[in-house]
């Protein structure tokens, strides 16, 4: 039980974690509560490896 307990802590905070970045460091916004966890999300976002836009769409490669 205390499992499932962790479990869906962790989720909640994680949901949350996205669902800040999306409404504030994503378009380009500072955290009104929390700057430092804006920029931490921004510097972990331009860290992780991505895709190029046109080497993920196959229909670019062909024109």
């Amino acid at each position: 039980m205390l499992t499932v307990i962790i479990a869906m802590l962790v989720i909640l905070v994680l949901s949350g974690l996205v669902l800040a970045f999306v409404a504030f460091p994503n378009r380009g916004e500072e955290l009104p509560a929390a700057p430092w966890l804006g920029e931490a999300m921004a510097r972990a976002v331009d860290a992780a490896p991505t895709l190029d836009e046109e080497a993920a769409d196959p229909v670019a490669r062909k024109h």
